[in-house]
């Protein structure tokens, strides 16, 4: 009952380094911990990058919903006993789909919480916290300094607006064209009926 890591999307945008991702699914997916089951030790998750740590994490994301939905799929295909006799063997099979689907979620999460604060132990150096970053909802947010520009940037600056502005009024001229093309070659299939 080891948690695999799933390998889609790994090499979708990111060149994939066999030897770490041999070494990462090898600590993932051996469940040797010291304190919990289904866990790597810590010692493994020291030489991995954070990015890698973000990846598996993903996949461990990816792996619960999918998880979660199969739970949801065997609870909906569960029927009520309203007065149906139903084998007793079928209910004792899907409620220990269940429970197995239920504790490979609790490993999971334990898996998640696990690699998320390996993460922010690796990134404590960063000089932008994330509630820096990304503002709440309704908070106020300090306005941004700009800075005057040169005369040379604002000429370009105008430059470029005037010619998108041209650009602009040729398309539509084109597609006023194209549209009375259309009228035309409409008006005249319809006289042709």
């Amino acid at each position: 009952m080891s948690a695999t890591i799933p390998q889609k999307g790994l090499g979708q945008g990111m060149p994939v380094i066999p030897t770490q991702q041999q070494q990462v699914q090898g600590h993932m997916a051996s469940g040797l911990g010291p304190s919990q089951p289904g866990m790597p030790p810590q010692g493994a998750l020291r030489e991995i990058s954070p990015v890698y740590l973000c990846r598996i994490g993903q996949e461990t994301v990816q792996d619960i919903v999918t998880r979660t939905m199969e739970i949801f799929q065997i609870t909906r295909a569960t029927q009520l006993p309203n007065g149906v006799t139903q084998s007793q063997a079928a209910y004792q099979d899907r409620f220990g789909k269940l429970q197995d689907h239920l504790r490979q979620l609790a490993l999971l999460f334990r898996k998640l919480r696990l690699l998320y604060e390996r993460c922010v132990e690796m990134t404590t150096d960063l000089q932008e916290s994330p509630t820096e970053l990304v503002p709440y909802v309704g908070e106020e947010t300090a306005p941004v300094r700009v800075e005057p520009c040169s005369p040379a940037v604002i000429q370009e600056r105008q430059e470029v607006l005037e010619k998108v502005r041209q650009k602009n009024q040729e398309m539509k001229v084109l597609m006023d064209q194209m549209r009375n093309l259309l009228w035309d070659v409409n008006a005249m299939l319809t006289m042709r009926k």
